[in-house]
C-alpha cells in the first residue's frame, strides 16, 4: 500500500527550493507513495510555465488552499503594535505574530486539518521552513499526522515556534550543517535535526551554448562576464555587487560586464544605482530566465554576496558549470565554496573584498580556470542528486516507522 503524503509550500515565487523539490518528486520512488501538492501560490516559472503545470506534468495533483484578504482592522492593528512596541524589535516581531496567529495562522491550520483528514494522508511533508509553515505544523498536531519541515534558509524562530517544533514536529531536514546548528541555538531539539544536502543531476547540459547567450546580450569574446542568479530582493545584496564593479571599472585593465539574472522588488533600486555610478553599458538585467543554467554557463565568475542563504542551489549550478565562485562567508555558501581552492569567501556587505577577489580572477586566467574545475570536481563527488534524493526518501521511511 502506498503511504500518502501530503506537499505543503506557502512560498510566492519560484526559488532553488522550488528546483530541488521537483527534483525529488522526478527520482523518488513513486511505488512507495503517492503524492498531492497543496501551494498557497500558482507562482510563475518565468513567462512561460508555473508550478502547477510543473507539478502536474510528474503526476502529481496540484491543490490551492485560497488565502483570505486580510481585513482592514488586522492591518491598523499591525500598525498600532508596531507604533506600540517601537522601542523593541523583539516586542514588535512578536506582537505582529500574534495578530497573524488569530487571523491566518489559525485559520489555514483548521483548513490544512481538513485536507489532511479527507485526503486520509499518512505524512505532512513542509517544504519552507517553521516560520512559514507553522499552521502545517499545528494541523499535524490537531490531527495526529506526523509532519516533517524541509528547511531551506537560516531563519529566526520566536519562543511559540520553537515550542511548536519541539512538540510537534517529528524531523526537521536542514539543507546545510549552518542551517541546523542555527536552529539548534535557537532551542530547537538536536534530535529533531537531519542535514541533508540539496543535490544536482550531474549530467545536466546548458540548452543554449555560451556563445549564443553572450551573442543575445551583446557581449564579446573579449569580455570577462561577471554574473549573480537569483530574486532580486534585499539580502540578496545586488548592491554590494553593483558597488563591486564599480570599483572593478576604475582599476581595469580588461574588458568587463555583469549580468544579473533574476526579478523582484528591489529592481528599479539596483537600476537607480546602476545609472548613478554610470554602469548602464557594463551591467545588464535579464530578468527571470528559466535555462537559468544556460546563462550560468556564459559567465566567466558567478557572484553571490547574499546576507543570508540556507545551501543556495545556484551555487552548485555554477560549480558544476566550472565557474569559480565568489560568495559571502556565511551559512550555506561557506559549504560549498572550498576557500582558495574552488573560488572565494568574503564578509558580507565588503564591497572592496568583493572587488578584490573579481580583480585576482581577472587578472589570473589559469587560476580561473583551475578554480573552476576544482569546483566542477567537487560537485561530482558530493552532491549528486541521487544522493539527496535518496537521503529525503530515508527521512521519510524513518518517520512513516515511527
Amino acid at each position: 500500500m502506498k503511504k500518502k503524503i501530503l506537499i505543503l509550500d506557502t512560498g510566492k515565487e519560484w526559488g532553488g527550493g522550488t528546483n530541488s523539490l521537483l527534483e525529488l518528486l522526478k527520482r523518488i520512488d513513486k511505488s512507495k507513495y503517492h503524492f498531492t501538492a497543496l501551494f498557497y501560490n500558482n507562482y510563475k516559472k518565468g513567462y512561460e510555465s508555473n508550478i502547477k503545470t510543473e507539478i502536474e506534468k510528474l503526476g502529481v495533483e496540484f491543490l490551492i488552499l485560497e488565502q483570505r484578504k486580510q481585513p482592514v482592522i488586522v492591518k491598523i492593528a499591525k500598525e498600532l503594535s508596531r507604533l506600540t512596541f517601537f522601542f523593541s524589535r523583539q516586542l514588535k516581531r512578536y506582537s505582529v505574530f500574534l495578530i497573524n496567529y488569530h487571523f491566518r495562522i489559525k485559520r489555514n491550520a483548521e483548513k490544512i486539518s481538513e485536507l489532511l483528514k479527507n485526503l486520509r494522508i499518512d505524512l505532512l511533508y513542509m517544504n519552507n521552513q517553521p516560520s512559514s509553515n507553522l499552521e502545517g505544523i499545528i494541523a499535524s498536531k490537531i490531527t495526529g499526522v506526523p509532519a516533517l519541515q524541509h528547511s531551506r534558509i537560516e531563519t529566526t524562530l520566536n519562543s511559540f515556534e520553537v515550542k511548536a517544533v519541539n512538540l510537534w514536529l517529528k524531523k526537521m531536514i536542514c539543507v546545510s550543517e549552518g542551517v541546523k546548528n542555527s536552529f539548534i541555538r535557537q532551542g530547537v531539539d538536536k534530535s529533531k535535526c537531519v542535514v541533508v544536502y540539496n543535490g544536482i543531476a550531474i549530467e545536466i547540459v546548458p540548452n543554449a551554448s555560451r556563445q549564443d547567450i553572450r551573442k543575445m546580450w551583446g557581449i564579446s569574446d573579449k569580455d570577462i562576464l561577471i554574473g549573480a542568479v537569483g530574486s532580486l530582493i534585499k539580502r540578496k545584496r545586488i548592491r554590494d555587487l553593483i558597488g563591486a564593479i564599480a570599483m572593478v571599472e576604475n582599476r581595469r585593465e580588461h574588458p568587463v560586464k555583469c549580468m544579473v539574472i533574476g526579478k523582484g522588488p528591489e529592481k528599479e533600486n539596483l537600476m537607480t544605482k546602476v545609472k548613478e555610478r554610470n554602469l548602464d553599458s557594463r551591467i545588464i538585467f535579464t530578468d527571470f530566465q528559466s535555462d537559468a543554467i544556460s546563462y550560468i554557463n556564459a559567465l566567466d565568475i558567478f557572484v553571490m554576496p547574499s546576507e543570508k542563504e540556507g545551501l543556495p542551489r545556484v551555487i552548485l549550478e555554477a560549480m558544476l558549470m566550472g565557474k569559480p565562485v565568489i560568495a559571502s562567508d556565511i551559512t550555506g555558501p561557506s559549504e560549498l565554496v572550498a576557500d582558495g581552492e574552488t573560488g572565494f569567501l568574503v564578509p558580507v556587505g565588503k564591497t572592496d573584498a568583493i572587488a578584490g577577489a573579481i580583480l585576482r580572477l581577472i587578472e589570473n586566467p589559469t587560476l580561473r580556470e583551475r578554480m573552476g574545475e576544482k569546483a566542477k570536481e567537487r560537485i561530482i563527488r558530493n552532491f549528486p542528486v541521487e544522493k539527496y534524493v535518496n537521503d529525503v526518501e530515508n527521512v521519510f521511511a524513518e518517520v512513516l516507522r515511527h
